[in-house]
């Protein structure tokens, strides 16, 4: 769809009534000026009247204009347009106002924004400020808390199998799969010489994981993402979690995990990134290896002691810890990374991938049970060679 603007743009067609309303609103945000001039021109023509972007200097100016892109477009390209609007025209600053934050269209990158705008948030706005992170939370946990839940069950049941059940606790299918060499086709039955069970500890914790974030401002998507899961595992008497965010220092948020909200809310996105500092925090925690899965999820660009991360990383796993390195969790494609360091654990045996929220419960119950990970053709990370 080709929009027009001042004198047709040379087409001889105006726009008219919601066309005209449309195109208003994305030169504001996409004409060729910078955007930081406010409303008008310097000679008083209304802003846009030479095709420049600009939405004002003051929130009622943006609040009016984030009301018609939510008129006028679908929501998914409204918070494509917010994020750009951000970026482009600086107006981060205005997110701090009540009002203004009660006419975005809340989504994760937003609840990034308000997350590294935290510390400078007035008291005034950060009632309003949870409200939008609680609504995006409360979402994210609806459409991924389920099958969450769903998939990891199956693999803690699964990884609990023994070879000598009761009878009652005997899996029979995956018995009568591996004693099909024992059939006999003249009495039409499977002798059984080894049988797989279920284990009995089911309210017992079969499983440790520890989710180790890197809370620098290129992962604010993780963050949300790994936070909201972080609450679910949390969640479940069978796993035991621990949920810890770093930079340059060291935060265990696992006290908070009952509300992914607080979770958020104790992070400061932004700063430098110590991995190695992040690791041996939780190495020092970890009591029962062989049951422990460890998920690193950083772009890997370490500013602490690089030969100490990747021993800390080559201990775990000679322990007995599942590793497991995700670039990203969110659904932005392939991120930025340390490819450098991505390949030294992939030399481990620790892949490094980008991994969708949707994949994320296949990667949990491939550590779980201890088989290899799903990493995606197109994970923008590596293999294990």
């Amino acid at each position: 769809m080709v929009l027009g603007g001042g004198e047709a743009d040379g087409t001889g067609c105006a726009l008219t009534g919601t066309d005209a309303a449309m195109d208003g609103a994305l030169t504001a945000l996409y004409g060729k000026g910078d955007g930081r001039t406010g409303g008008r021109r310097a000679d008083n023509r209304p802003a846009g009247s030479d095709r420049s972007a600009g939405l004002g200097a003051s929130a009622p100016s943006v609040a009016r204009w984030l009301g018609d892109i939510r008129t006028y477009f679908p929501s998914s390209v409204v918070q494509v347009m917010q994020r750009d609007a951000i970026d482009r025209l600086g107006l981060a600053t205005l997110l701090l106002e009540p009002e203004m934050l009660e006419a975005v269209e809340a989504d994760v990158h937003l609840v990034g924004t308000l997350l590294s705008l935290n510390k400078v948030m007035p008291e005034t706005t950060k009632e309003t400020a949870r409200a939008v992170v609680r609504k995006v939370v409360d979402d994210l946990e609806k459409r991924l808390a389920t099958r969450t839940r769903a998939t990891l069950t199956g693999a803690l049941d699964r990884s609990a199998r023994i070879s000598r059940p009761r009878h009652r606790d005997i899996d029979w299918d995956r018995t009568i799969r591996a004693n099909l060499k024992n059939y006999l086709p003249e009495h039409r039955t499977v002798v059984p010489e080894r049988l797989i069970g279920y284990g009995r500890a089911a309210q017992s914790v079969k499983k440790d994981v520890v989710l180790c974030i890197d809370q620098s401002g290129s992962m604010a998507a993780s963050v949300v993402y790994a936070s909201v899961f972080g609450a679910v595992l949390a969640s479940m008497r069978a796993i035991a979690t621990r949920l810890v965010v770093f930079d340059t220092a060291v935060v265990d948020l696992t006290d908070q995990l009952d509300d992914p909200v607080d979770v958020l809310f104790g992070t400061q996105l932004g700063g430098g990134t110590d991995i190695n500092r992040a690791l041996a925090y939780c190495q020092a925690r970890i009591t029962r290896p062989a049951d422990t899965v460890v998920v690193l999820i950083s772009d890997l660009y370490e500013g602490g002691i690089r030969d100490e991360m990747l021993k800390r990383v080559a201990a775990m796993k000679a322990s007995g810890v599942q590793f497991v390195a995700l670039l990203a969790l969110s659904d932005e494609g392939a991120p930025a990374y340390d490819r450098e360091h991505a390949a030294a654990l992939a030399a481990l045996g620790a892949p490094a991938f980008a991994c969708t929220p949707d994949l994320f419960p296949e990667v949990m119950a491939a550590a779980i049970e201890k088989r290899p990970l799903p990493v995606p053709d197109t994970a923008g990370g590596l293999r294990n060679p």
